[in-house]
């Protein structure tokens, strides 16, 4: 008939406990380092990606116009 050690229930149960814990530290802490850092790099006035490539798409689109624009003109000197 095999014991159960009430001992090691009871370490084992302590050390499943700290390591809830620690996971819970690690995550409070995750979130409290990004939200600085969200904070710090908003207060230097630098973009999201998101941001920068709508931007960039509205270049290439005005890019685009542009040159198209250029094209209709050249063609209406030439006549």
């Amino acid at each position: 008939m095999q014991t159960r050690n009430r001992f090691m229930d009871d370490v084992g149960q302590l050390m499943t406990n700290a390591m809830g814990v620690a996971q819970g530290a690690r995550a409070e802490a995750e979130t409290a380092v990004k939200s600085m850092l969200d904070r710090w790099m908003a207060d230097r006035d630098f973009v999201t990606r998101e941001e920068f490539d709508a931007v960039r798409a509205m270049a290439q689109k005005a890019r685009e116009e542009n040159e198209a624009l250029k094209a209709r003109l050249d063609a209406m000197e030439k006549d």
